[in-house]
């Protein structure tokens, strides 16, 4: 028995000091969280989208708490009801969220391009790009398999006619199918925005020409034809600078001198898509 004792007691000791060591320890060593932590978090709607510019809901969360500059406006999916909101908690000024959806650069549907080979394989954009670059004729153009569809939380995409749509009144604008486009097709605008480029591609006109008739052949016409300098054909492709194409004194003039019809006048909020020419 004195034999047990004399084994068990210093194991007895030594677990309570560590236990006392370890208590003192997170007494000194703990990370005080902001009380307003909880409330702040329980504000955001929990996408994880990143669209704020940061890791996820957590990561805008702990940046409101810890930092005073950061902004309430960040969360896009949000929109003002959640920026409202967060104002109310850290009790700063409300500022209005500029919401975006998303837009497809590309408008070589079955009707303007066509399929080089016939595509046998998993049935994912990022697989199909793997082999020459997909299945359509044009390789910058949208694969159609749907990668962003399945990626959107709200179902705001479909396929149709072979390429990606978006319903922009279902969109919330959280740029998650943007990261599943392996053509980098997807990209974010404000739905103030009335004028958009349809076409991603960046090969001379007369290549782009063989392979889509809406693809954009880099002809300038729109460059030349806007009074605010706010188009630009950059690596063969028209390019919107959105923040001098506001307050146009004559808008959309863009689009109907555009040679091919890849350049269209939208409304981003109504879902209403303006051809301009055929």
């Amino acid at each position: 028995m004195t034999e047990i004792l004399t084994a068990v007691i210093p194991v007895v000791i030594i677990g309570v000091i560590c236990a006392a060591v370890l208590v003192v320890a997170s007494k000194i060593m703990a990370v005080k969280e902001d009380e307003r932590f909880p409330k702040v978090r329980e504000c955001l709607p929990g996408a994880n989208c990143g669209a704020c510019g940061y890791a996820g809901c957590d990561g805008y969360a702990k940046a409101l708490c810890e930092d005073g500059s950061v902004p309430t406006n960040l969360c896009i999916p949000g929109a003002d009801g959640v920026a409202k909101q967060l104002s109310e908690v850290l009790g700063v000024e409300f500022e209005d969220v500029v919401e975006q959806v998303a837009v497809v650069h590309c408008s070589g549907d079955c009707e303007h391009t066509q399929d080089k080979v016939e595509y046998q394989g998993i049935e994912t954009c990022a697989a199909a790009k793997l082999l020459y670059g997909g299945k359509g004729s044009c390789t910058y153009g949208c694969l159609g398999l749907g990668d962003c569809q399945r990626a959107c939380p709200h179902g705001a995409i479909c396929i149709e006619n072979g390429i990606a749509r978006i319903n922009t009144r279902q969109c919330i604008g959280c740029g998650v199918c943007a990261k599943a486009c392996p053509n980098h097709l997807i990209s974010l605008v404000a739905d103030v925005e009335r004028v958009v480029v349809e076409c991603s591609n960046k090969d001379k006109g007369v290549e782009t020409r063989k392979v889509c008739s809406r693809g954009c052949i880099g002809c300038k016409k729109c460059e030349r034809a806007c009074p605010l300098g706010a188009i630009t054909v950059q690596h063969n492709v028209a390019v919107i600078d959105y923040e001098k194409c506001n307050d146009c004194p004559d808008f959309g003039i863009c689009a109907r001198v555009c040679t091919t019809g890849c350049i269209v006048q939208t409304d981003l909020n109504g879902m209403h898509r303006f051809n301009t020419n055929t």
